[in-house]
């Protein structure tokens, strides 16, 4: 998707504990999905909170996650904005970059612009607790 603008529409504010969600064991489908990865791709798992058990995949060079319905990660709460943040590929590598939302885009509980990721990165989009996972080829 696009940087094209949207209809802006009000983002509710939220103050919620933002120390990353614990990593549980994960199942085995989650398992096989991350071990099902190809080279250049990653997967989003939600850990904790709103669309708990829900999982995207990065596999385009970038990825638009917000509450707008064409958004390519479609997060339904009014904790996330129209257009809150963008994955970035780069090679085997991939970036988070905040586009100006109301309640930030956290990586490891701090609240960042422009972060790298890394494996097991907690990452958090309003109430979306979600966990990245690398490709097992690119770590």
């Amino acid at each position: 998707m696009a940087r094209e603008q949207f209809d802006s529409e009000d983002t509710a504010r939220f103050s919620e504990d933002l120390v990353p969600a614990s990593i549980d064991s994960l199942s085995f489908e989650e398992s096989n999905a991350i071990s099902a990865l190809p080279s250049g791709s990653a997967l989003l798992i939600v850990r904790k909170g709103a669309g708990l058990g829900s999982r995207f995949l990065l596999d385009q060079d970038i990825t638009v996650a917000g509450r707008h319905p064409n958004a390519d990660i479609f997060l339904d709460d009014v904790t996330v904005s129209r257009k809150h943040a963008e994955f970035i590929r780069s090679g085997t590598s991939f970036k988070v970059v905040d586009l100006g939302s109301m309640n930030g885009s956290y990586v490891a509980g701090k609240r960042v612009d422009d972060s790298p990721l890394q494996h097991g990165d907690e990452v958090l989009i309003g109430k979306f607790h979600m966990t990245f996972f690398a490709s097992e080829k690119d770590r």
